[in-house]
């Protein structure tokens, strides 16, 4: 709690900063500035450093909150049947556009609320497979984005276990119950592809790590894949700790989850994908339509290995993996 509060009072610090250094009398004169409607499902915590990429992505744009924009930040802090609310409100204050970022409940919200309004999304699963866009190229409606397809590669991320633990030859993936299907399914092809049985875990809360891994030695999963989800990114230290505390090799998409102990991690890196956002955004307050402004891919991709870890857990990493990680921490 109290870095949360920490962290908020760093975000109120940050943003305010840039309102603050533009003179009262030099704001008065301004004409009415558009709005960004910026919609999460998580908590702000968790996203002061997307916020702040977001930002550099809009003064790439020419924007800058304060001086020729203004935000409405709505948060649901893990409470998503607050979302359709928040996303009716601000198409009520007629904001020009909306971001969204966190998981899919976000953007079905705004999607439900408006056909009208601009939405910028920010999202790990497939937008076209989703419903959402037309096509990746051609979005069609008023929807447009970057997508990270951190759900396509959770069978990369099994290749790369499956490297470091040959002899497991049964994993486990964590997911949430809102990302079961699109995330297994491609995870279950590749676990056959590699003679390999995975049973698929869920966990919707933090309060249900511990129940996770106990059950690990039930269906005999020697290794545990963790899925893309908002929870699991908040939660990477606290799983990064279960997973050494029951001696479980495991993998994350985030960079975070590693860089607290975890083992590895493997994902795309999600301040490019909050510039990109920031940066469409922006040009869709210049005028561009969503329609015409193709789903953008992330690109950058990182490979990250804690050798601390992999000692403390007695694995010997294969220099095919040592060669291809990005980051060894030591």
């Amino acid at each position: 709690m109290l870095l949360n509060r920490l962290r908020r009072r760093e975000f109120i610090t940050v943003l305010g900063g840039v309102a603050a250094a533009w003179p009262l009398a030099a704001r008065a004169q301004q004409p009415a500035m558009p709005a960004i409607g910026f919609l999460n499902d998580a908590e702000l915590s968790l996203f002061i450093d997307s916020v702040r990429a977001f930002h550099q992505g809009l003064n790439q744009s020419g924007f800058a909150e304060g001086r020729n924009v203004t935000i409405e930040y709505r948060w649901a802090e893990g409470q998503n049947d607050r979302l359709p609310a928040m996303a009716a409100d601000l198409v009520r204050r007629r904001v020009a556009v909306i971001v969204t970022s966190g998981s899919r409940p976000a953007i079905l919200a705004a999607k439900a609320a408006t056909t009208t309004i601009p939405i910028v999304f920010q999202t790990a699963g497939d937008p076209v497979g989703q419903g959402n866009v037309v096509s990746l190229n051609r979005p069609g409606g008023n929807l447009t984005g970057v997508t990270s397809l951190n759900t396509e590669i959770v069978p990369k991320r099994l290749e790369m276990m499956h490297e470091l633990v040959p002899t497991a030859t049964t994993l486990a993936l964590l997911v949430h119950p809102t990302g079961l299907e699109i995330q297994s399914r491609g995870a279950q092809a590749a676990a056959r592809t590699l003679g390999l049985q995975l049973h698929v875990l869920q966990a919707s809360t933090k309060r249900d790590f511990d129940s996770v891994f106990t059950s690990l030695p039930q269906v005999r999963a020697r290794a545990l894949l963790i899925g893309n989800n908002p929870v699991f990114f908040d939660g990477s230290e606290q799983l990064a700790a279960l997973a050494l505390r029951h001696g479980v090799p495991t993998i994350s998409p985030y960079r975070e989850f590693a860089a607290v102990g975890g083992l590895m991690s493997y994902g795309t890196d999600q301040m490019d994908q909050s510039r990109m956002v920031g940066a469409y955004t922006g040009r869709i307050l210049k005028g561009e339509q969503p329609a015409d402004l193709p789903v953008q891919q992330a690109t950058k991709y990182e490979f990250i290995i804690n050798l601390k870890t992999a000692t403390a857990l007695g694995l010997t990493v294969p220099r095919i993996l040592l060669a291809r990680a990005d980051i060894l921490i030591e």
